[in-house]
């Protein structure tokens, strides 16, 4: 089959590899039907995740159609079509049976780690994938949910809502801000508007992303190159600064923001993936009873966002901004590393 096969430090290729088979008995083999492309996957490319050794398929995101089952799979089916998450759960293990599956402490991969696609075993971005733990780590695909639209809710829709607006505590009434509009913050934003904030303040450096968060629910936009960023988004709130500000980024630059406009007793939930350290200012913190949270997503809301897309109460259409066929992932790779100059939101690789 091929594959996109992660080669070292800003190497990838397109490429012949052999085809996933079982090797569990709660396996399944999933034809893929649709993939995507993260923003943890441009992190893996510049280095940032060291445990992603040359030879691993990326992707950890998609929609496929299964073809094979292992003996111990009973509630699947070969030609069911599934979301895969991007959190592989046992379903047995202590932290599973706590609904924290982001540290599944199951074989495969490394135990105490559910990220493992893409990350610690081949990944979804390829033509056939092994899905190891199926029972409890795909979801059934509703006959009025697409797969592109089932793909959005395999990583980003779920670790916007849990890792962002759950871990911040959003609750009606609120002022939110979220510091970066790519997709997992859109997300955010998308997802915060269940609980009732009175405003949800977008801030991004670039413009136009800024005014598209408003299509998912922003209803105040701040581009954060103007010097006085920080007073324009006091100025929506009491003066005292917003209840809960969402990093969704990844960069020290943006953690700072966060917490020079956080209120006391507010909420700071960090979603982006770091690559480098932060100064946490203790000295000045410790008296401010901020709340402040960082996470993995665990996915296990998953389901719950499932059935609010299939009604229609989360539109994931609007992410879409790229369409590409799966054998050209290297130009989709192009197209989404150079967003600012794109658009590019999330883009969808279809087989």
């Amino acid at each position: 089959m091929k594959a996109l096969v992660f080669h070292g430090p800003g190497q990838k290729a397109w490429e012949d590899v052999p085809d996933p088979e079982l090797s569990e008995p709660t396996d399944i083999i999933v034809k893929m039907d649709t993939t995507t492309i993260c923003g943890t996957d441009l992190h893996i490319l510049k280095g940032d995740v060291p445990a992603v050794t040359p030879g691993r398929i990326l992707g950890h995101e998609g929609v496929g159609t299964i073809t094979e089952i292992g003996d111990a799979v009973t509630t699947l089916a070969v030609g069911d079509q599934v979301i895969l998450s991007c959190i592989s759960a046992c379903g047995k293990c202590a932290y599973c049976k706590q609904g924290v599956f982001s540290h599944c402490l199951g074989s495969e991969g490394s135990s105490g780690i559910g990220w493992i696609f893409g990350h610690l075993i081949d990944g979804t971005q390829a033509e056939y994938v092994r899905v190891p733990y199926a029972e409890t780590s795909v979801y059934k695909l509703p006959a009025t949910v697409s797969p592109e639209q089932g793909t959005l809710l395999s990583d980003i829709l779920p670790t916007g809502h849990e890792i962002g607006v759950r871990h911040g505590a959003v609750k009606p009434g609120d002022v939110v801000a979220v510091i970066g509009t790519g997709p997992v913050g859109l997300a955010a934003i998308a997802t915060a508007g269940l609980y009732g904030p009175s405003r949800v303040v977008a801030i991004d450096l670039d413009a136009n992303r800024v005014e598209q968060a408003r299509l998912f629910g922003a209803t105040d936009g701040v581009v954060s190159s103007a010097k006085d960023w920080r007073d324009q988004v006091l100025a929506m709130t009491d003066g005292l600064g917003v209840d809960v500000a969402i990093e969704a980024v990844g960069i020290p630059a943006t953690f700072q923001m966060c917490l020079d406009i956080v209120r006391p007793a507010g909420h700071v939930a960090n979603v982006g993936v770091h690559g480098s350290s932060v100064d946490l200012p203790l000295q000045d913190l410790w008296i401010s009873n901020i709340v402040m949270t960082m996470g993995l997503v665990n996915t296990n809301t998953l389901d719950t966002l499932l059935k609010l897309v299939a009604q229609r109460r989360i539109d994931p259409d609007p992410f879409i901004s790229h369409r590409f066929a799966l054998g050209d992932i290297i130009d989709a790779y192009d197209v989404f590393g150079r967003a600012a100059e794109t658009k590019a939101l999330k883009v969808i690789l279809n087989s």
